[in-house]
């Protein structure tokens, strides 16, 4: 059921404001409802105590109701809307790493990774205008006429447009994490970019219906346990709205995934998918990754848990050559062991051999160039841990560069590690 706009713009900017992807009086957001009327966030209204009767309704021909005036950006949404009828929602922000890249006057590449690329579609960039005038709606307009999904607006921040708000937060949220993993990334070396033939593939396995059957008491405590680690996952960073995949094993040969094209903070225990084989749940999609996780179930009968994430640390290693140690504490050694990375492979048509990289006790962790991190885990709290010892350990890797040289722990003390730990 679609919230009143009022409430979703509300709920939108609390997103946008808690996870530090704007300031208490940057950006806007706004709607333009089937009847052509325009919702949008007011002016000088603190972002992150915004209320549904803060928000503002602006008629056609330009009268609003609401207890304050308009967002000073009503202008370029406007524009925005008039040049491009096929947007029901366009979000505008001033996050960190966006703002960077525009104040840089560079636009963050996209095709680093696969989802990214498909996701934020063309990327361009709008010159200088003062906020809040004529001309910087203009700049926007005439840009976003030229067929840009997102628009970096020099000097300023972001515009997103969006077939309806959800579409356009999405878009916002991974342009701007995809530019962390950039920003990142460029302290360790060149980026690397997949090409036309890695972009071009999104394929999707066809699924049968699976027989329906009640949950057991077992499974619902199993869905529920699971979307408690995607919404803890999704506030720590290690997922975000459009990417990252988390299963866990109902017995043998079935086990539960989050759905494919669902926001995951809003992931609930009875939207999880069941799949068996090439069956799954009647009616709903599972993750793309769920070919892949099949593999892995198959060929290691001990995992219970497999989590496909791209947190930006760690996919900053991803996208470059440079190399992620795990030789740094005894935290990071213990719980991820030695990760090794392979080069690009598609998560459904080379599962099987991406598969055959992982293991329970040599490599619970595979890094995919260009991709991300595939961990396995007993169970479901084994792998999250093992996700957020990854983020944890590559964070600290960006970190000490500045501070001088890594001095990485000796080979003594990586055996003893292996003794005390009875690991392989």
């Amino acid at each position: 059921m679609s919230l009143d706009p009022r409430e979703a713009l509300v709920a939108t900017m609390e997103r946008i404001y808690r996870y530090r992807m704007t300031t208490t009086s940057g950006g806007n957001l706004s709607i333009r409802d089937a009847s052509g009327d325009l919702w949008i966030t007011p002016a000088r209204v603190d972002k992150g105590a915004l209320t549904p009767g803060d928000i503002v309704r602006v008629h056609a021909d330009g009268s609003q109701e609401g207890r304050h005036p308009a967002s000073s950006e009503l202008p370029f949404h406007r524009e925005i809307y008039r040049r491009r009828p096929d947007f029901g929602a366009i979000v505008h922000a001033h996050p960190g790493a966006l703002v960077a890249f525009s104040i840089c006057r560079k636009l963050p590449e996209t095709r680093l990774q696969s989802h990214v690329h498909e996701v934020c579609g063309k990327i361009a960039i709008a010159p200088y205008a003062c906020p809040g005038t004529q001309a910087l709606g203009d700049n926007i307009a005439a840009t976003f006429a030229q067929g840009a999904d997102c628009v970096l607006l020099e000097n300023h921040g972001v515009v997103i447009g969006g077939r309806d708000l959800k579409d356009a937060f999405q878009r916002f949220e991974t342009l701007e994490f995809a530019a962390q993993t950039l920003v990142r990334a460029a302290m360790l070396g060149d980026v690397r970019v997949l090409g036309p033939e890695a972009l071009a593939v999104d394929t999707m396995p066809e699924y049968s219906a699976l027989e329906d059957r009640p949950a057991t008491a077992g499974e619902q405590a199993l869905r529920e346990g699971i979307c408690g680690f995607v919404h803890r996952a999704y506030r720590q960073r290690l997922l975000i709205s459009t990417a990252g995949a988390f299963s866990a094993r109902l017995d043998g040969s079935e086990f539960l995934i989050t759905p494919r094209r669902r926001d995951r903070l809003e992931v609930r225990a009875d939207g999880l998918v069941r799949v068996r084989g090439r069956s799954c749940t009647d009616g709903l999609k599972p993750s793309r990754a769920s070919a892949l996780h099949a593999a892995i179930y198959a060929r290691l009968p001990g995992v219970g848990a497999i989590i496909s994430a791209q947190p930006a640390h760690a996919s900053a290693f991803c996208v470059t050559q440079a190399s992620l140690t795990t030789h740094t504490i005894p935290e990071s050694y213990v719980v991820l062991n030695n990760p090794p990375r392979i080069p690009f492979r598609r998560i459904v048509e080379d599962a099987e051999e991406i598969a055959a990289h992982l293991s329970l006790e040599k490599s619970p962790v595979v890094l995919i160039e260009n991709e991300g991190a595939v961990v396995v885990g007993r169970t479901p709290l084994e792998a999250f841990d093992r996700l957020e010892v990854l983020e944890a350990t590559a964070e600290a890797l960006l970190l000490a560069k500045p501070l001088g040289r890594i001095v990485q722990m000796e080979a003594g003390a990586i055996d003893e590690l292996k003794r005390v730990f009875k690991l392989a």
